[in-house]
């Protein structure tokens, strides 16, 4: 259980709040948000570790991008059995970095995690054993993301590991709209009401861009990933593991 300062009502009041912004509203009530927002988060976040144990190689880094409160990050730090490797924390939401500051400081991990504040395309990416975007490409213009795709691809290391979650469409409609109604009846059992979830869904229309997983797998084939797939998916979310050759 959260307590009230942490439990995401922000969609439950009388005033409406506009397009999604990952400010410090959203930041404060993050994790309860997310964890009741997308099916599987945690498992996700657990097998993003299993991954990095398995991938990150002494001496290179771990790229982070679009960290929010540092989910993924933490995974890695928790589950990489050797400390020769950094990570790069990136954000461009201010609270969100500001937050993850907070956490580490707090509770510093055993190898150095180092946080940016800024935009994930912007970043330049090197000697990436592995890189995750947990569900960030969905929020980057759709005109930008083959470019990122592209530079995660160049700055890895042969052999390194790309995972990418996100909010999929169906190219099927009827699938797309019984995937949709599920996933709306999974966030009814998590405690979100038919308002909060209406109200939800009309601040991401404009901020939050699904793409169908054809596209994803295009994208990364277009810059160089040659083994490729869907590892999970739940409802209308998944995620996909790429290794550069």
């Amino acid at each position: 259980m959260t307590d009230d300062s942490s439990q995401d009502r922000l969609y439950a009041g009388k005033m409406l709040p506009g397009d999604f912004v990952f400010d410090d509203r959203v930041a404060r009530v993050f994790e309860d948000m997310i964890n009741r927002s997308v099916p599987g988060y945690s498992t996700i976040l657990a097998m993003i570790g299993v991954m990095a144990q398995r991938y990150c190689k002494p001496g290179s880094r771990v790229y982070d991008l679009g960290c929010s409160l540092g989910g993924a990050t933490l995974a890695i730090t928790r589950a990489v059995p050797h400390a020769d490797y950094e990570v790069i924390a990136v954000d461009n939401a201010p609270a969100m970095i500001e937050r993850l500051a907070q956490k580490l400081a707090a509770d510093p991990p055993a190898v150095p995690v180092h946080t940016r504040l800024e935009d994930v395309v912007d970043t330049r990416i090197d000697n990436a054993s592995v890189v995750v975007l947990n569900f960030t490409l969905q929020f980057i213009a759709p005109a930008r993301r083959d470019r990122l795709i592209q530079q995660i691809h160049e700055g890895m290391n042969p052999g390194g590991v790309l995972i990418v979650s996100e909010k999929i469409e169906l190219p099927d409609p009827q699938l797309n709209e019984l995937l949709i109604d599920l996933y709306h009846g999974f966030k009814e059992t998590m405690g979100y009401s038919t308002l909060e979830i209406s109200r939800k869904r009309t601040a991401l229309e404009k901020v939050l861009i699904p793409e169908t997983l054809d596209r994803h797998r295009a994208r990364l084939t277009g810059a160089g990933f040659r083994s490729l797939d869907v590892w999970f998916q739940c409802f209308n979310f998944a995620s996909m593991v790429a290794i550069k050759q």
